[in-house]
């Protein structure tokens, strides 16, 4: 005989801490990732409005304070002109993070700088310069110190803007402002600095919030996989319970009656003349088996409730009791509600466990049914007046292997309803199910 399969029902248990963490690590992933995003952004925009900042404040140093006293004689290096436009540069030009001002001629000839040492020496202009020269809108960049007119410069890193204007007899010059460029990454992370605590802010507020749902959700996955574990053991228990009934059944009922009649039969057969008390005998030993193998097939393949209605199913269990002299009477209220099919699998699954039960423990001489529906709910009781039996009972039925009623009570209890269990020696017993179910009214 080979060995029953296994069936293991315990898998990894969910582990709500777990999760919970892995929900928070992925929280603070997302919040470390939002963070360099918001950085790199932030100080890219403070930078863009640094430099376009830088492009004002050239604008209207020119406009403003230099173009006015751009005399035609700075060209010839004119010692007034120079001395009174280097009296209004320093004043009012060379503030703040301006440190310097070239201003060119077309030529590349720097006819002023706040650097005497520059003033009168030529250089090559590039591209950007010459087009700004001609009127091309004003160019901002980062300083290339290594170029020979930078020679003088201390400063590490500098941001030039170059501004198109003209002398007051209208010759064009271009004029150069410098920058530090420090002042343009204190703009980025002044703008990062205020956009930070908001956005961060909020992500970890989100976060704060967040993390107690996830809980819930995790204790209600661990509560759910629970419920799916105990399902599957109900219903391997029940299922080898009743694997164990049905071979218990076949072996001490019709397979014992067939093998007498097998046996019967046989030593028929050598009888030189046939006994017809005999043969009927044989035909209703034969008989009884068959009704017996109906009455085991309806158990294992139970009737359609839906089509037949539980009241007809509950019946139909019921009327095998004769055959054992068990006196059995079905009392059915319904008053027109049909049970929703869930519920009355489960009312019918009550019943066909009882009145095993009552057959195969209580030698009772009587049972009574009692079914009943309403909109709220569906029932059913099973009374009997066997022998009865003691709670030591059950547990010892229980160890034995026979959980026909423990599984039974599991999925009552999972679908939200109840199963009691009244039983004294002596006292017959009460099997009582109830459940709160969908109802359809029988027009």
């Amino acid at each position: 005989m080979s060995r029953p399969t296994e069936v293991s029902v315990s898998a990894r248990p969910v582990s709500v801490r777990s999760l919970v963490t892995r929900f928070a690590l992925a929280g603070f992933m997302a919040l470390v990732v939002v963070a360099i995003v918001t950085a790199v952004v932030s100080r890219r925009v403070g930078t863009d409005q640094a430099i376009n900042d830088a492009k004002r404040v050239t604008w209207v140093s020119v406009q403003g304070i230099v173009a006015p006293v751009l005399d035609d004689a700075l060209l010839d290096q004119d010692r007034a002109a120079l001395e009174r436009l280097d009296r209004r540069v320093r004043d009012l030009v060379l503030q703040g993070s301006l440190i310097r001002v070239k201003i060119w001629a077309a030529d590349g000839t720097i006819v002023y700088s706040d650097e005497p040492r520059l003033i009168g020496e030529r250089f090559e202009l590039g591209a950007d310069e010459l087009e700004v020269l001609g009127g091309a809108s004003p160019v901002a960049e980062v300083s290339d110190l290594s170029e020979p007119e930078n020679q003088f410069e201390t400063e590490s890193e500098l941001l030039e803007v170059y501004q198109r204007t003209e002398t007051t007899g209208g010759t064009p010059l271009l004029f150069e402002a410098y920058f530090r460029y420090s002042g343009v990454s204190d703009a980025g992370r002044e703008l990062w600095g205020q956009f930070a605590p908001i956005s961060i802010g909020a992500l970890i507020a989100l976060q704060l919030v967040q993390i107690p749902f996830a809980w819930r959700l995790a204790r209600r996955l661990r509560a759910g996989q629970r419920d799916r574990e105990r399902l599957l053991r109900h219903a391997i228990e029940a299922s080898d319970a009743e694997r164990r009934r049905i071979a218990s059944d076949l072996h001490d009922g019709v397979v014992q009656d067939l093998a007498g009649v097998s046996l019967g039969l046989a030593a028929l057969g050598r009888s030189p003349q046939v006994e017809p008390d005999r043969v009927l005998d044989a035909s209703s030993s034969i008989r009884t088996s068959i009704k017996s193998l109906r009455s085991l097939l309806v158990e294992i393949y139970p009737p359609n409730l839906h089509e037949e209605g539980l009241e007809f199913a509950i019946g139909d269990l019921l009327s095998h009791l004769s055959s054992r002299g068990i006196e059995a009477h079905l009392d059915a209220e319904l008053d027109g509600h049909v049970p929703d099919p869930e519920s009355a699998a489960l009312l019918y699954r009550t019943a066909q466990e009882a009145l095993r039960n009552i057959v195969a423990h209580s030698q009772a001489s009587m049972v009574r049914v009692e079914l009943r529906a309403s909109d709220a709910e569906a029932s059913i009781r099973i009374d009997d007046d066997g022998q009865g039996f003691a709670s030591s009972d059950v547990e010892a039925s229980k160890a034995r292997g026979h959980v026909g009623l423990v599984a039974l009570s599991g999925l009552l209890t999972d679908a939200g309803g109840r199963l009691d269990v009244l039983s004294a020696p002596g006292s017959g017993t009460r099997v009582a199910a109830t459940l709160p179910t969908r109802v359809a009214v029988r027009t």
